[in-house]
Formats: C-alpha cells, structure tokens, sequence
C-alpha cells in the first residue's frame, strides 16, 4: 500500500542571494507541482543559506519545528551606519575605523553576548499594526520597534581586514530564534562611535537542520525531492516516544495515552518507524500536539 505521506516532508534549501524567501516558496510550488508549500524563519534577499521548507503535509509541521537556535556566518563592516543597518541601504553617518584598536573591538562583541536586550532592524519582519515593518520602512514611515531580550551564545571573530578608512570583520554568531545579525552589527558600530552594518550573511544552522542537509534550488528543478521526510523530520527535531500499533492507531485518531512522566515535546514513533504525532502531557493525559498521520489519510 502506497505511503499517503510520501510527497510530504522537508526541503532544506541553501538559498541564493538575491532572492526573497517567498521567490523559494514560488520556484518549489512549480518544481513540486503543488500550491502546499511554505517555509520557517526568513532569510533577507541578501543573505544565502539555510532555509527549511514544508512541502505538502510539511507545512503543517513549520509551526510545530522546533528552531530554538540559530547559527550565522556573517561579515560586519565597522566605520559606517546604513539605514538599512545592511549594505543595501544608504549610509547615514560614519567615522573612520582606522586607528579602531582590536582590543576595543573584542571587548565590545564580549558586551553583545549573553543575554542582551536588543532593538530589531526596522526593516525586519515584524508586524506592526497588522503590517510588516519593512513595508513601512519603504513607504516612508518612521519605525521604531522596541528593544526584545534575546540571546547570543557566541560570537566569534575569526578574521580583521582594514579596508581603507573601514575595518571589516568576519565573524560566526550562535544566537536564539529571534536575534538579528544585522542588528549585532548596528549595535557595535554604535558602541565603538564609528557606525557598522551588515555587507554580507550566511546562515548555517536552523536548529537541528545545518548546511550539510541543504540543496541548491537550481538542482531541484529537474530533480525534485525532499531532504527529510515527514517522519524523519519529526524524529531528527523531537526526542522520541516509541509506541505499540494500538497506540498509533489511538494517536492518529487524536485519542490521549495514560501519562509516562515526560518532560516537554516528544515524536510518537509507532513498531514500523512512523512518527504519528507529536504529544506532550497534559495533566492526566499524554495528548496530541500535532498529528502527522492521522487516520483519515
């Protein structure tokens, strides 16, 4: 009997520059032939990297996936302010990084780690008043959105090039789900009195999906295929409970288990390797968080 959810899953895409990441979205809804398509956690058109994608039953689960951690490749030009906070939009002001001594540099990264407060780019997604704030930003609308706590686990220096009256630096960013690069940037040229933004960013890592898992968008046009499966992306992004058949079967229909004193989120994987549903518990029941087969497939 033919898998009902075989078309349905994950496409890790190593996004190119220059797209948004709903041109992604459009270009797979023509390679998989499907309109189910929708992808976590925006990349800007400048930024390359990983960009997670459901496909068919796969959208459902982007709500479910758990993408706590992020990881960023990123370069952060130190010596001018965009107001874009990227290299995309006009410079603002500036002074010259060329006496910027590398110690004072360091010492304000070690200050942008940790636990901080951090104010989003205003031409970030963010929905103001029912609309996104870079819409705003473009129409000429003054945005200023308020500082949120987010945290940055590392933040690494790896190389120091002076450019001119600019000091450029390449850098790698271990953050929480919500952190802005470009931000990181516009806050440590602010704090150095110089200005900084953002001339280029990779991301590495989407929680439990990285590089290594991505595939160029141009190979999937003659070949389309999923990275993950829909059982394999539930299993690779929760613990796992495994369950009897008759407790698959109770799953899929949306019926509760007895509790078994778990902690948090776990994939229900039946004796045949299925992931069923996502549960958590609930008080005296162990209930259904999503149901990735149900059985009215």
């Amino acid at each position: 009997m033919a898998d009902a959810l075989s078309n349905s899953g994950l496409v890790v895409v190593d996004k190119p520059a220059g797209m948004t990441s709903h041109d992604v979205v459009s270009r797979l809804r023509r390679f998989f032939r499907t309109k189910r398509v929708g992808h976590a956690g925006t990349l800007d058109p400048m930024a390359t990297g990983v960009l997670v994608v459901g496909i068919e039953r796969g959208t459902r689960f982007l709500a479910h996936l758990v993408a706590t951690t992020k990881a960023y490749d990123a370069t952060i030009r130190l010596g001018a302010a965009t107001t874009t906070d990227d290299a995309e939009g006009d410079h603002t002001w500036g002074e010259s990084a060329a006496a910027l001594d590398e110690e004072a540099v360091r010492a304000a990264v070690g200050k942008l780690t940790g636990e901080i407060m951090q104010r989003p780019a205003s031409v970030s997604a963010i929905k103001i008043a029912g609309r996104r704030a870079h819409e705003l930003v473009r129409s000429g609308e003054e945005v200023e959105i308020p500082a949120r706590p987010v945290t940055v686990f590392s933040f690494d220096i790896h190389d120091l090039r002076r450019e001119g009256e600019f000091l450029d630096l390449d850098v790698s960013v271990s953050c929480s789900s919500g952190t802005y690069i470009r931000s990181l940037a516009r806050d440590l040229g602010e704090a150095l009195g110089i200005g900084g933004h953002l001339t280029a960013l990779r991301r590495t890592e989407v929680g439990p999906f990285a590089l290594p898992d991505a595939v160029e968008l141009d190979s999937l046009e003659n070949e389309p295929r999923l990275s993950l499966s829909l059982d394999e992306a539930l299993i690779r992004s929760y613990p796992v409970l495994e369950v009897t058949a008759e407790e698959g079967a109770a799953l899929a229909m949306g019926k509760w288990l007895e509790p078994r004193g778990l902690q948090g989120v776990h994939a229900a994987v039946d004796p045949e390797g299925r992931a069923i549903a996502l549960i958590r518990e609930k008080g005296k029941r162990l209930a259904t968080v999503f149901v990735a087969r149900p059985s009215t497939l």
